[in-house]
């Protein structure tokens, strides 16, 4: 328990916000939670306060946190109406942890900052797996001074946590981790789709690259769900592909070419066809194995 629990609103219990704001609850804090559908059980059930509006979290807390799926929804949170800023007064600190635009991110920072409270980006890495362990890696944009008041916040809830840079930098940084996930997860799905249509256990080829430089979080976890055909989410495909459009939107902007990041997208848009906007993103492996004819698992011809 934390010798000085702090006041603090947490706004979007989806599968990454109910376990975050379930640590910041066990550790002491005094917590205020809002979100549009149906409070968890494990959150209604707990101490925790269920506040009417995202304006009556900002009212009772002195820091709010954020996890929502998109910049639009982060937006609608903070300056809608009945909003985070129509609550804030000056001193308070907001805290977005969801996947969003960097460049948006400036602009909300600007206008939180303009009401004399601070903004720090936040967002995560790590899946459900991390937010249920506290093991998130999180990438953080704003002023030094803000970064490490919170810090100790953030630890309850994630292991790798780095100030990037200035207001939008974490953001920044969260849209080039999803490169690397979603170009990680096409290469794994094809390593454990071509093992096993040669005729080998992809379950043991899978355990025997994990030993070796082709190791990776993504082997490990997604890898798993692969094999076992578990594609409940986890992370949504339709969250990631947001994700790739926020990245390839930006390298059109700076002259970039990101052409494997394009083909990711392009096989989660095939998943999406075959109505997996909902499925996990390991789901990609579907859409090679329907280019290929054949599932990992089948038994070869």
């Amino acid at each position: 328990m934390t010798a000085n629990p702090l006041k603090i609103g947490f706004i979007g219990l989806g599968i990454m916000g109910t376990p975050m704001a379930g640590h910041l609850m066990r550790a002491g804090h005094e917590l205020y939670v809002y979100t549009l559908g149906k409070v968890p059980a494990e959150i209604a059930e707990s101490r925790a306060t269920q506040c009417t509006s995202a304006r009556a979290v900002a009212e009772r807390a002195d820091l709010v946190i954020t996890m929502v799926p998109d910049t639009p929804d982060v937006a609608a949170a903070l300056f809608g109406k009945d909003g985070i800023a129509e609550g804030l007064k000056p001193g308070k600190t907001v805290i977005d942890m969801s996947s969003i635009s960097p460049v948006e991110t400036k602009e909300f920072a600007r206008k939180i900052e303009a009401l004399g409270c601070d903004y720090l980006d936040a967002p995560v890495s790590g899946g459900d797996v991390g937010a249920k362990n506290a093991t998130l890696s999180i990438m953080c944009g704003g002023k030094p001074e803000v970064f490490e008041r919170v810090k100790p916040v953030l630890e309850l809830m994630g292991k790798n946590i780095t100030l990037v840079g200035g207001s939008g930098d974490g953001q920044t940084c969260k849209v080039a981790n999803q490169i690397v996930v979603a170009l990680t997860i096409n290469a794994v799905a094809e390593g454990l789709l071509f093992a096993s249509r040669a005729g080998a256990d992809a379950a043991k080829v899978r355990q025997a690259l994990l030993g070796g430089l082709a190791t990776s979080r993504i082997l490990e976890i997604l890898g798993e769900r692969m094999i076992k055909r578990s594609f409940d989410p986890g992370f949504r495909i339709a969250l990631h592909q947001k994700d790739l459009n926020l990245a390839l939107g930006a390298a059109k902007q700076l002259g970039l070419a990101l052409p494997a990041t394009s083909n990711a997208q392009q096989l989660f848009s095939a998943c999406v066809a075959h109505g997996g906007a909902a499925w996990d993103h390991s789901g990609l492996v579907r859409a090679l194995e329907k280019l290929s004819n054949f599932e990992i698992g089948q038994k070869a011809a």
